[in-house]
């Protein structure tokens, strides 16, 4: 239920909304041990198909549409140290030959880090990679962080330029790739303009007040998701902030670390097991505090917003995008958020208008998307898929072949067991296993070409 899960199926259902396009969605499919280590609530799924009739009810519940987009998953493991799925073996082979056109890569240098296969840009005429995640701040975070930050910076320019012909950062939070452009493509679910719409009908219509609750904040319980900052502000203002309540809700591997941090707190702060953003528990709170500089475009920060919330956030390139909305509170340090959160509690939201709430919606970041990708250009274009013709120049051409040259070199490194391991992939993660083969019905071997 992260932001980097959540989104790119909103963006898949949006893309086929009018019909007009084929998409295809290509997620991860984890083994039974995997799953119980990441899915929330205990979720498992026997099979791909029960998980998908899963995320499509899911989804319908949300978009009140439905999409014709088309599901397939690829083979996926959990790695613990990195906290993330990786791919295993080539999943561009989930797309058939003839059905490869257009590519989008969610986090496409997670997705090529250990990439072992056919080239994208060989099998698909055009790669768009948007960057979700600032890699580079979480990085900096642990051991020898600053020197892990500095490799892993090259590493996914590296890999960024090899695999995609487009790069779209959805804020400039992220480290900088060549061509690249900075726009957040990303959306609000429509249930969550609902409610702000409701609240503030049911604020003017009536003198019923429309939030009764303080200040929470939702996010995985992880310390790098904004819970490290936002403790750290507490502890340190808890005289300022006195008679403060404020409930955080999340899942994650830093829980129990988080109760314990909170606990020592003279402050009230209260710790819950994750809920889902929509659930009716949060529809009373007034205030929503997000001070995480890890995140690139905050998934809750826009829900927030949309249920007509009153947002304090750290002046970070990752909120740039809000700042336009009235119930975006920012500050600049510690004494800011003392009085950001103070004033925000005092006050009421500023209804949204239908222009505000329009900017946030999936409709409009699909638009954005459209443009900034010149995909409907490349639509109405008819190009080669795999272009022979000379280059217009010995320069342009000379690139293309240190990019080949490039390209050569990451595919053959990372197709032994022993440099894959020394960059850090899962051990066996080569190939997918005989039980990932079998549940996603894939062929007993296969063999992999540049």
């Amino acid at each position: 239920m992260t932001g980097t899960a959540v989104n790119p199926l909103f963006r898949a259902a949006y893309l086929a909304k009018d019909g007009e396009r084929k998409v295809t969605l290509v997620i991860p499919w984890l083994s039974l041990k995997d799953q119980k280590l990441v899915y929330p609530n205990n979720t498992t799924f026997g099979s791909p198909s029960e998980q998908e009739s899963f995320i499509r009810q899911w989804l319908e519940e949300r978009t009140a549409f439905i999409s014709g987009f088309v599901i397939r998953f690829y083979p996926g493991k959990f790695a613990v140290d990195k906290r993330s799925i990786l791919p295993v073996g080539d999943i561009s082979e989930i797309i058939p030959d003839e059905e490869a056109d257009i590519a989008v890569l969610e986090e496409p240098e997670h997705l090529t880090w250990f990439h072992h296969g056919k080239r994208w840009k060989t099998k698909f005429r055009l790669v768009i990679g948007i960057i979700h995640t600032n890699y580079l701040e979480y990085v900096k975070r642990e051991k020898n962080g600053q020197f892990q930050a500095f490799l892993l910076k090259y590493v996914n320019s590296w890999v960024v330029s090899i695999y995609c012909h487009k790069v779209i950062r959805l804020s400039a939070a992220t480290q900088d790739y060549p061509r690249s452009i900075i726009c957040n493509v990303h959306g609000v679910n429509p249930k969550f303009l609902e409610i702000g719409k409701e609240r503030f009908e049911q604020q003017h219509s009536s003198n019923h007040q429309a939030f009764t609750k303080g200040a929470y904040y939702i996010g995985k319980m992880i310390w790098n998701k904004g819970y490290g900052e936002l403790l750290k502000l507490l502890n340190d203002h808890q005289k300022e902030l006195a008679g403060l309540e404020i409930d955080l809700y999340g899942n994650g591997e830093d829980s129990d670390q988080v109760k314990e941090a909170a606990n020592k707190l003279k402050l009230t702060v209260r710790v819950h097991p994750g809920r889902d953003h929509a659930d009716p528990l949060f529809l009373d709170y007034k205030v929503f505090l997000n001070p995480s500089t890890t995140d690139v475009v905050c998934t809750t920060t826009a829900e927030a917003l949309a249920m007509g919330k009153i947002v304090v956030c750290a002046n970070h390139p990752s909120n740039d995008f809000f700042k336009q909305f009235p119930n975006c509170r920012i500050y600049d340090d510690d004494n800011g958020f003392v009085e950001a959160t103070c004033k925000a509690l005092s006050e009421e939201p500023v209804p949204l208008t239908d222009a505000q709430r329009y900017e946030l919606s999936w409709e409009a970041a699909t638009e954005r998307f459209l443009k900034v990708s010149e995909l409907n250009q490349v639509f109405a274009t008819e190009r080669e898929k795999n272009s022979s013709k000379e280059f217009a120049s010995v320069s342009l051409n000379l690139w293309k072949s240190m990019e080949d040259t490039s390209a050569y070199f990451h595919h053959l490194a990372l197709g032994f067991e022993t440099t894959r391991r020394a960059f850090g992939a899962i051990p066996g993660s080569l190939q997918p296993d005989e039980e990932q083969r079998k549940e996603l019905g894939l062929a007993t071997s296969s063999k992999h070409s540049l």
